[in-house]
């Protein structure tokens, strides 16, 4: 009860004037921002904050704007995700896999509704549950020392194993290229430069959005010329731009799975969207069986990710505010803000600041409504733009991808890798290797090397380490489970999807 008086208090902040208005703008420039592959929220949120100590806003309405773009970049990333193949993020990796692919079959538009249906589901939840027990997620959240982050990440990666399409051994190997691409730049303990090649670039490690655009959209702008020149022209009929009632009653469950999961993985420091993401997937093409038809358009690949993805936004807000411990970049630079606006997130956040906390709850609903309401009417308007001629289509992704690119640290560098990656996404596409994985192995190697490296120094170099907790147990087991499944179902002759 003492909950949902305290979230009424927070409606009471949510809808003064300010604050409704804050929350709108920041959800609207959060999904232009989304849609812009290079930009990404941390960029926005950094460019913003001045703004807001300029303004003089309160803390309080200062946090929901910023929030808000936070959040409704994840949906706004989403579009040019299903559209165009185009991956802004990590977290948005996992959608192009289902969602092009109804794109490709002319359902981007009921691909995009679901993406923004599952968003708001996802939000519907994870705020919820943040209403509920974000006190004790926060005690339960501490508990991951550096051993269980490892073997978190040692399941992530062997839940990989379906994005092979029911091949164990690429999936491995995808997974294993994304890993040792990790491993490029300056040693994080001592330094030294790894696989530079004296390159001064490289030893900031290989850029995310180079990776990324260049193995998705540069890949697909060679697979659209091939197209092309065989002759076959892209269908200009998309048919219905909104989700069917069947559609939304078979991702239901989907979708409160995902929210679920994604909450949870929001609520570990350092977890974030990416893993919620993949996971989600996961689990759901494992369920589906031989029901499903994941990675060849079947829609709940785009409900699962999308809600987890969304929920986990949420759910990251837990130890930012209750423990002070950001979980990523974007989190980092909202920290930041918190403290140049006075406020010290903690314990005891919740007591001393409680406006501020149900304040932020009850915005974010309302936002993830008005994300709702703002992009479910543009459907339509998105998908449109795809029956644009493929002569005009196709220099128009290469031109966004390089144009992108070229906006993150200005490097020419940064464009002939680029291409490289395209090069090597195209041929891995013709021998079926998933991309995702080198996606997933980029983006966690850094922190499964740290987590490794600061369990074997808090042990004195006893790999026992590893094995000790209750919580890091369970995960080693889900991770054995999660490799041995596949291959138990394949010789039982099981379909596993």
């Amino acid at each position: 009860m003492d909950a949902l008086s305290h979230l009424i208090s927070g409606f009471g902040v949510a809808l003064q004037p300010l604050n409704l208005a804050l929350a709108f703008v920041g959800t609207f420039v959060g999904t232009f921002v989304g849609m812009l592959p290079g930009i990404g929220p941390i960029n926005a949120i950094a460019i913003l904050v001045p703004v807001t100590y300029a303004l003089g806003l309160p803390p309080a309405s200062a946090l929901i704007l910023l929030a808000g773009i936070y959040y409704g970049s994840q949906y706004g990333n989403s579009i040019s995700t299903i559209l165009l193949n185009v991956p802004g993020t990590a977290s948005a990796v996992v959608t192009a896999i289902d969602g092009h692919a109804m794109t490709k079959q002319g359902r981007g538009g009921p691909a995009l509704a679901m993406s923004a249906i599952a968003s708001f589901v996802g939000g519907t939840v994870s705020i919820l549950a943040l209403v509920l027990f974000a006190p004790m997620l926060a005690t339960w959240a501490i508990r991951f020392g550096p051993a269980e982050y490892f073997a978190l990440m040692v399941f992530a990666f062997s839940a990989l194993s379906s994005f092979a399409g029911g091949s164990l051994v690429r999936g491995l190997a995808s997974t294993g290229f994304g890993l040792w691409l990790a491993t490029i730049g300056l040693d994080p303990q001592s330094a030294i430069p790894r696989y530079t090649f004296d390159s001064l670039q490289l030893l900031d490690g290989m850029d995310f959005v180079v990776v990324t655009i260049g193995l998705f959209a540069i890949s697909e702008v060679f697979q659209l010329l091939e197209e092309t020149d065989r002759g076959q022209a892209a269908s200009t009929s998309y048919g219905r731009v909104m989700i069917s009632a069947k559609e939304l009653a078979s991702s239901g469950w989907t979708m409160a799975r995902g929210s679920v999961i994604g909450f949870l993985v929001g609520v570990l420091p350092g977890a974030g969207g990416t893993i919620a993401s993949f996971l989600a997937y996961s689990t759901e093409e494992r369920i589906s069986g031989s029901d499903g038809d994941f990675g060849n358009g079947d829609i709940r690949g785009v409900a699962a990710p999308e809600a987890a993805n969304n929920a986990a936004a949420n759910g990251a807000m837990i130890p930012l505010l209750t423990l002070g411990v950001p979980g990523s970049g974007t989190t980092a630079v909202l920290l930041g803000a918190l403290l140049g606006l006075g406020i010290t997130p903690g314990p005891l956040l919740i007591t001393e600041e409680p406006e501020l906390f149900w304040g932020l709850a009850a915005s974010m609903y309302i936002g993830n409504l008005f994300l709702l309401l703002l992009n479910l009417p543009l459907v339509g308007v998105f998908v449109k733009a795809l029956t644009a001629p493929r002569w005009f289509l196709v220099p128009s992704v290469a031109a966004l991808a390089f144009v992108a690119v070229y906006a993150v640290n200005g490097s020419s560098l940064d464009l002939v890798m680029m291409t490289g990656f395209g090069v090597v996404g195209y041929l891995m596409r013709k021998f079926d290797f998933p991309l995702a994985p080198v996606i997933l192995g980029l983006v966690l190697g850094p922190i499964m090397e740290k987590s490794l490296r600061r369990a074997m120094a808090l042990s004195g170099g006893e790999w026992n380490v590893l094995f000790d907790s209750p919580i890091a147990i369970a995960l080693w087991v889900m991770a054995i489970l999660s490799l041995i499944a596949p291959l138990v179902l394949k010789r039982k002759d099981v379909p596993i999807g």
